[in-house]
């Protein structure tokens, strides 16, 4: 089967690190795939760059501009995939574009997103053949707000780019550090700096935190809200507390030296961080926004808490770092819950079920699903 993937840039975040992982799992199974950015370049370009698939880039220079396109409808004619599937939100936009360009091509949108969509975004999901949504959640949005039809609609959740069957090992030198005692309870958020991200939040929640605990917050990863944030700590008087540990191409070793996850993010759909700390075992406290509640279970591996209650998100901080058998109840519960909803075969076979159902074969082609292999790459944020 010949698979085009289309994103507009290979930045560290989960909708980019997926893009490549599943490039590069349909590869691995046996299938002819391209993946078609509309920038050169980026973060994950450069965390030990070997791709076993076709890789285009539009731009020919990075003009710093996601939404440009140059060339998009003739390189797509050339390749001629008979499925495109559309990653983030600048692909999804151009989807519209692409089914036009070429109407015997099946064109899938992706719905991956907490965000209000724009015009164009909206016009692609009535006109692709069809769409994959990453949460329940978004499915429904799909079908209340933007009135998708269900049949149209796909759920398949994302993958865990990094699978073991081994429980981690504690990272005591990790710890040490970053000034965290045997008795600090660490809590951690991997994610970009946006604002969309709400780092700002996270922090201010946990400045309300009680003196007499031993915490700290430990917020991996780079973007431009980071300087605002590292302000906002220091003017809050948390700079030995809270931790800007930066950006980790493999964030493993952060899952095995932290205690908990937490998550104010108001843009997810499902979220790649919360789902990779389940299955390192940590219990999560997080805002209830599109399909966060599907990536744990409320109240076996952690708390799903109303949006922007900030009163409940501390009362459930607060517990879970002062009940350290609390916690270990939840995190065996976690990493059975990763293990069992999120193995990346399962995830990837799923892909090419569904996309064997819609192409349209090749002259002479018997069936197009090889069984999908562990695949991919591991990509960090």
């Amino acid at each position: 089967m010949k698979i085009l993937i289309l994103q507009d840039y290979l930045r560290s975040g989960g909708t980019e690190r997926h893009s490549v992982f599943l490039a590069s799992a349909f590869a691995d199974a046996g299938h002819d795939v391209s993946l078609v950015t509309f920038r050169p370049g980026g973060q994950l370009a450069t965390d030990s760059w070997q791709p076993n698939f076709a890789y285009h880039s539009l731009q020919k220079r990075d003009w710093h501009l996601d939404w440009f396109a140059p060339g998009l409808r003739d390189l797509v004619g050339k390749i001629s995939p008979q499925i495109v599937l559309c990653m983030g939100r600048m692909a999804n936009c151009y989807a519209v574009l692409v089914q036009m360009r070429l109407p015997q091509t099946t064109v899938i949108c992706t719905m991956r997103t907490g965000k209000p969509l724009p015009f164009l975004y909206v016009r692609s999901l009535r006109v692709c053949r069809h769409i994959i949504a990453n949460s329940f959640v978004a499915k429904r949005v799909l079908a209340e707000i933007y009135h998708v039809p269900e049949v149209k609609v796909t759920v398949i959740h994302n993958p865990l780019l990094r699978f073991s069957d081994t429980a981690p090992a504690r990272n005591l030198e990790l710890r040490r550090r970053h000034g965290a005692g045997p008795n600090t309870v660490v809590i951690l958020n991997v994610a970009m700096f946006r604002p969309e991200k709400n780092h700002r939040e996270l922090i201010e929640l946990c400045s309300r935190l009680p003196g007499y605990l031993d915490w700290q917050l430990w917020l991996a990863g780079d973007g431009p809200a980071r300087a605002a944030c590292e302000k906002l700590a220091a003017d809050l008087g948390l700079g030995g507390r809270v931790k800007f540990v930066g950006y980790f191409a493999d964030p493993t070793p952060l899952y095995g030296a932290a205690d908990l996850a937490a998550l104010t993010s108001q843009s997810e759909s499902l979220s790649n961080f919360l789902i990779e700390a389940q299955l390192h075992g940590l219990p999560a406290v997080a805002y209830n926004i599109v399909g966060v509640g599907e990536c744990f279970r409320p109240d076996l591996t952690g708390y799903l808490i109303g949006n922007r209650d900030r009163a409940a998100f501390i009362d459930q901080l607060v517990r879970l770092v002062r009940e350290p058998a609390l916690r270990a109840r939840f995190a065996a519960a976690a990493r059975d819950y990763a293990r069992r909803n999120f193995l990346p075969q399962r995830q990837v076979q799923a892909h090419l079920t569904l996309f064997n159902k819609y192409a349209a074969p090749l002259p002479g082609d018997g069936p197009t699903v090889a069984p999908a292999q562990t695949g991919g790459r591991s990509l960090g944020r």
